[in-house]
């Protein structure tokens, strides 16, 4: 059964080049508002299982079929496609590049307490309550099961160089891979963006109206902490 969206290919027209925790979910939320939808995120591949042997692919060197992993999609955000900004950028020769920013001890503060602390869970011995969870999850989903071993290669090791731990390095790269993104997108090209700015600075960019309705803001940490418990129950008791 092909579990892709449907409507055929599609070229990205957007690429968020921010890492996770900047506000990726409120600028998901808000080009799908605009019409740059379906919009790809992490959250897209957690819901949708198939896709992280995808990503694992991309991370492990066996396949970059960018055309196949965001067939059906219009736009691309948030890890693991951050992660890939260049390539993508290059690949999409016409798409556009936010760059979705926020103060980096802030960014630190939230990161460290969701997406590494998730990560660095992975690397201790589990207690048996995890570890029978892992196995029914394992068993139900063989897809999922490799989300830790995806997330590590795509993103923990590739751009942190699996130091997720350490405070002052992960701060440095958030703001060396500001710099470099900057320095290396056209102008006319790239939108610096915060969510709090709202629809103004982002629709002058997409050449769009401003919406009447108020920029989304989605709280990213709640979400965070609602999504994975909740995949994993739905992955135990329906298989899916």
């Amino acid at each position: 059964m092909d579990q892709r969206p449907a409507g055929g290919e599609r070229d990205v027209k957007v690429i968020g080049a921010g890492f996770g925790r900047t506000g990726t979910r409120s600028l998901k939320a808000a080009l799908e508002q605009l019409g740059y939808g379906p919009c790809y995120h992490m959250s897209t591949v957690i819901a949708e299982p198939f896709r992280v042997r995808q990503w694992l692919d991309v991370g492990e060197g066996r396949s970059r079929d960018w055309d196949e992993v965001f067939r059906g999609f219009q736009a691309a955000l948030d890890w693991p496609a951050a992660a890939y900004w260049r390539e993508l950028a290059e690949h999409y020769p016409d798409a556009k590049i936010i760059l979705t920013v926020r103060d980096p001890k802030r960014w630190w503060d939230s990161v460290s307490a969701t997406i590494f602390r998730s990560a660095l869970a992975e690397r201790q011995r589990l207690p048996l309550r995890r570890r029978i969870i892992r196995w029914l999850v394992a068993r139900r989903s063989p897809d999922f099961a490799l989300y830790p071993r995806m997330a590590r290669t795509t993103v923990m090791d590739r751009l942190f160089d699996g130091r997720i731990d350490d405070r002052d390095h992960a701060i440095d790269v958030f703001q060396r891979h500001i710099a470099q993104v900057k320095a290396t997108i056209a102008a006319d090209r790239l939108l610096v963006f915060e969510s709090e700015q709202g629809w103004e600075p982002l629709c002058a960019f997409l050449g769009v109206p401003v919406p009447e309705e108020p920029f989304p803001q989605v709280n990213e940490r709640a979400a965070f902490d609602r999504k994975r418990p909740g995949r994993l129950w739905r992955l135990i008791v329906r298989g899916r």
